[in-house]
């Protein structure tokens, strides 16, 4: 079926979902609160199955003329022994193609590339959407994409769910420096990620419960093995990224929220229905590396529900139910996983720990 749409937030998620609802024939417009697009962050991994997403809404090869392999990487402790393989030969052997680094600027290009090549894709920055109802009327559907803070989700589902902190405070950066190794290191309270970007450059991440300044994250990690002093120093200190942890609690029972009538609408417009992606779904930790994964997953499953669907209010009904029924477990799930890795990782109970991480394949 086809239909119009308003999808607010310009991210990752709402771009993939603007894309496949218009390759599906809806007539989309995106609306996004910040006067340009974000481009800030290090890489997103991209795992094999959110590349056959990509791979189904046309950006596939754009993700590819950008992204580098992920592999050969593990975990260590901080002298520099390695305790353990990440899974990324598993899964590449699986997928029969490797998990994909691609800068967050790169990908988010692609996407809005990828918008504009239908020409009637109105995206509209500076939109801050204060009133759900009355932007949704005259609509078919409206898509919240706009966040752990969503202004869609608090007006259709309530204050129930929102922003939870979990008391680590993270970094993020890319240093100019190409790491002889990949991996992560895990301390006591504390880890630290590197994984390749670009040539000559290595995507970074870290976290910390203490750290709230440049120097005092340095001091955290100064007797670590090489290169992870090197990176810090290589990374230019006012393009580091430091934000406080947080996930959706609780989770929600539904991604999806029933028709209702859009309350400045006229007595007898149509009432108009929502669908949850991304963060403003399932924000979680990143841990797993999964929040750019499960957005894009999001997106395709929402569009290829609502392209199968029979016309009318009915058929969006039911594709709606549909999207929630593949998304919302799978999507929980990942999201509980990944919160329950950050406790497992940044325990001070390392001995234990790291014994059993020695278990591992590999």
């Amino acid at each position: 079926m086809t239909g119009t749409a308003t999808v607010v937030g310009a991210g990752i998620g709402g771009l993939a979902t603007a894309i496949g609802l218009r390759r599906a024939g809806w007539s989309v417009t995106v609306l996004e609160r910040r006067a340009e697009l974000e481009r800030y962050g290090g890489a997103f991994g991209i795992h094999p199955t959110a590349q056959s997403a990509l791979d189904r809404l046309g950006v596939g090869e754009a993700l590819r003329d950008h992204a580098v392999p992920y592999r050969d990487a593990h975990i260590r402790t901080p002298d520099g022994t390695s305790i353990a393989r990440l899974p990324l030969e598993r899964i590449e052997r699986k997928a029969g193609r490797p998990e994909l680094l691609i800068p967050r600027f790169r990908l988010l290009d692609a996407l809005v590339a990828a918008l504009d090549t239908f020409g009637d894709v109105p995206l509209k920055l500076g939109e801050r959407v204060t009133d759900v109802d009355a932007r949704a009327a005259g609509q078919d559907l409206v898509i919240g994409a706009d966040g752990i803070r969503s202004a869609v989700r608090t007006a259709r589902f309530g204050g129930r769910s929102g922003p939870r902190g979990i008391g680590t405070v993270a970094w993020i950066g890319t240093a100019d420096l190409e790491s002889p190794v990949y991996g992560e290191t895990w301390g006591s309270g504390r880890f630290f990620g590197m994984t390749p970007v670009e040539p000559g450059r290595t995507n970074w991440y870290a976290t910390v419960p203490e750290a709230t300044t440049v120097e005092e994250l340095r001091a955290s990690f100064a007797g670590w093995h090489d290169p992870v002093p090197r990176i810090l120093d290589a990374t230019d200190p006012a393009t580091w990224i430091r934000y406080d942890m947080l996930h959706l609690y609780p989770a929600l029972p539904s991604f999806v929220a029933d028709a209702r009538p859009a309350s400045r609408a006229p007595a007898d417009a149509r009432p108009v229905p929502v669908a949850l992606v991304g963060d403003a779904a399932h924000a979680m930790t990143p841990n797993l590396g999964q929040g750019a994964c499960t957005a894009i997953l999001d997106a395709d499953s929402l569009s290829r529900a609502l392209a199968a669907a029979p016309p009318g209010p009915a058929g969006i009904a039911g594709a709606l139910r549909a999207y929630d029924r593949e998304r919302r477990r799978s999507a929980q799930r990942t999201a509980f996983g990944s919160r329950t890795l950050h406790r497992f990782m940044s325990t001070e109970r390392t001995r234990l720990r790291d014994a059993a991480v020695r278990l591992l394949p590999g």
